[in-house]
């Protein structure tokens, strides 16, 4: 499946980038943080969300089909 990597903040300091495309047959949240993290060791001691198209998802949601996947800073708002 084809993925659409968005990094924003210090996500994207962290990885050098702030968009990429991933050819990948991983199907969990979890095990494409796990490859990310491999991937741009920086990652390991941020916090950040995971939103899917668009929609804030846990470790467990499963990736099917063309997807984007934004990693997420801490933000403030109010």
């Amino acid at each position: 499946m084809q993925l659409t990597i968005k990094y924003f903040g210090m996500l994207a300091e962290a990885t050098s980038t702030a968009e990429e495309r991933l050819q990948t047959d991983i199907c969990s949240v979890a095990d494409l943080l796990k490859k990310l993290k491999n991937q741009y060791p920086k990652l390991h001691d941020k916090d950040f969300k995971v939103a899917i198209n668009q929609e804030l998802v846990n470790n467990n949601y499963m990736i099917n089909n063309e997807v984007e996947v934004a990693l997420l800073p801490p933000f403030a708002g109010g």
